[in-house]
């Protein structure tokens, strides 16, 4: 089963059910993935999504990744990748936290603009996308990319949204 906790900050349009809007995308990727049985299974998986501003992820980037900017979404695991095909079996409480998510609003807002699809959209794509870095995914070379790409677009495409990655003609 799977909780998702949101915090949204005021920056964020409030008219969006922002915890049922992370529970589909976080589901829906999840489904994607070897972990797709964690959907059913009696353990609480929780993750916690905060949409908060450009300034709070420009600090969090700084600290943790050593990048001196803000970026649209930022992915903290809790659980090391090696040990996802267990950690249901291992939990002492039924319960585990898999990760934290956290969205800057000013760049997401930006990004959508320039896609010309809603904030709403968008931050479905960057929570789908925080949530595979939670379950171990990455993008460091193209292949990582191509594999972690391909399940995006999957998993939007079964949301009824975008394609995040359109093949352009150079």
């Amino acid at each position: 089963m799977i909780d998702i906790a949101v915090q949204a900050e005021a920056d964020w349009p409030q008219d969006i059910a922002w915890e049922a809007l992370a529970t589909r995308a976080a589901t829906a990727a999840i489904g994607r993935t070897p972990q797709g049985a964690w959907l059913t299974d009696p353990a609480l998986i929780e993750i916690a999504v905060r949409l908060t501003s450009d300034d709070e992820v420009h600090t969090l980037n700084r600290q943790y990744r050593q990048k001196d900017k803000p970026t649209n979404v930022l992915s903290f695991p809790m659980i090391q990748p090696d040990l996802l095909s267990t950690v249901t079996q291992n939990s002492d409480d039924g319960e585990v936290l898999l990760g934290d998510i956290v969205l800057a609003h000013g760049v997401c807002v930006g990004e959508a603009e320039e896609r010309g699809i809603s904030v709403a959209d968008h931050a479905t794509h960057l929570i789908v996308h925080g949530c595979l870095h939670l379950l171990g995914h990455d993008h460091q070379n193209d292949a990582e990319a191509e594999a972690m790409e391909a399940i995006e677009r999957s998993t939007l495409a079964e949301l009824g949204l975008h394609d995040p990655y359109p093949v352009t003609e150079d």
